[in-house]
């Protein structure tokens, strides 16, 4: 499924449809390069599921969790690992159980996208705007409809 998405405004409404869809243990892997709108749409998820306050890039953190949420929400930004192996070493696991991984820079960790609830959005600058190609696991047929 492609996703015309022109404008800031737009991006909060495709953030809005994901998170009316999230459950605890699903993965949403932002992928594209610098400045395509990773951080944007994570934002945008974080907004719909109520998060009031600022949310950092987690980039030099790497994990930011939103443990008032629910479902409860950690966000990861695995642009600076080196190897899959070190998503392991600062206990991603740990981190995931029963909460929603939005996850920026997901080849990084080893990738998500044989987990059944990952949904793949890969971003695309187009013109002024950007381009969503989305690739759905199979816990989300049905949820997230074009």
């Amino acid at each position: 499924m492609n996703i015309d998405l022109p404008d800031i405004a737009a991006m909060d409404a495709f953030g809005r449809r994901i998170a009316a869809q999230l459950r605890a243990g699903d993965v949403v892997a932002l992928e594209g390069g610098l400045g395509t709108g990773k951080t944007t749409v994570a934002r945008a998820i974080l907004a719909a599921l109520g998060h009031s306050s600022e949310v950092p890039s987690p980039t030099f953190q790497i994990i930011q969790t939103y443990d008032e949420l629910d479902p409860r929400v950690v966000h990861a930004d695995f642009y600076r690992l080196k190897q899959p192996s070190e998503a392991e070493e600062i206990g991603l696991d740990d981190y995931r159980e029963g909460a929603v991984l939005l996850a920026e820079w997901p080849d990084h960790a080893g990738g998500f996208a044989h987990e059944a609830g990952c949904l793949t959005i890969r971003l695309e600058v187009v013109g002024e705007g950007r381009s969503a190609a989305v690739t759905r696991g199979a816990d989300w047929l049905g949820r997230l409809n074009d």
